[in-house]
């Protein structure tokens, strides 16, 4: 499949990262159409296709062009240190099981982020069509529209977006904190796409979201996203797991105390 994108390298950071996330999107569903190959990684549940390759090669090819001096980090291997202390962190195909499957719950995600932590976030749903955006005074919009700041709700009337992978299971380090949150919200969702999640705590269609050992990729846009929107997130090192957290601002801090007193 050949194909080119062209943007100049004046567009802002916030147009640009929503050009790759939609572009990279059209191009892993038209392969998907297309027929594809999948490849196991990690175990049976950790795909990658030439879909997620193809997608992050052209956003990475891109960012060289546009934004020669900012580092890039790719969660299929794409990588680049630059000189502006900026990186571009890309997930091109977020919920390659689901999208592999032929479910419609998964997305291209991407973040920019600096010293100071992250600037922005993008996320495009091929199969629904709505983007996020969101950043550092950038307030969190929907297909360009800003959202509300999200309303304060109690834990035990939320959904908890989550993830827990079955090799875990068996390390109570891991599992007695989750059952603690868990047992705190109204219910439980496994969707299979952290940063459709967190663009979903972000819109308030899910109240809170918790997953431990998060790469950077699934994170950062997010993390961006949430918080543009007035939400709240937190990274805690509890019982030699890293939790990542994100919810309204109360019920965070309750999703907080249980994990904690776990």
């Amino acid at each position: 499949m050949s194909v080119e994108w062209n943007v100049e390298p004046s567009v802002s950071d916030a147009d640009l990262a929503v050009f790759l996330v939609t572009s990279a999107g059209s191009l892993a569903s038209r392969m998907r159409d297309e027929g594809l190959r999948t490849d196991f990684k990690t175990s049976i549940s950790d795909v990658v296709t030439a879909a997620d390759r193809a997608a992050e090669e052209l956003v990475m090819q891109t960012l060289r062009r546009v934004r020669p001096d900012d580092g890039i980090l790719g969660e299929e291997g794409a990588a680049h240190t630059g000189t502006s202390g900026r990186t571009w962190v890309i997930d091109p195909v977020d919920g390659t099981y689901n999208f592999v499957s032929g479910l419609a719950y998964w997305c291209s995600a991407l973040a920019l982020r600096d010293e100071d932590g992250v600037v922005l976030g993008a996320v495009h749903q091929p199969s629904s069509g709505e983007t996020w955006l969101g950043g550092r005074d950038l307030p969190t919009t929907l297909d360009g529209k800003e959202l509300e700041p999200l309303a304060d709700r109690p834990l035990a009337e939320c959904s908890m977006a989550t993830y827990i992978h079955p090799t875990t299971l068996t390390d109570p380090d891991v599992l007695q904190p989750w059952l603690a949150m868990v047992a705190g919200v109204a219910t439980p969702r496994l969707f299979g796409s952290g940063s459709m999640d967190l663009s979903s705590v972000a819109t308030g269609r899910i109240g809170v979201w918790a997953q431990h050992s998060t790469a950077e990729w699934d994170w950062l846009p997010g993390q961006a996203i949430v918080e543009a929107a007035g939400g709240r997130t937190a990274v805690v090192h509890h019982r030699g797991h890293r939790w990542h957290l994100a919810g309204n601002p109360l019920a965070l801090e309750q999703l907080l105390q249980r994990l904690q007193a776990s």
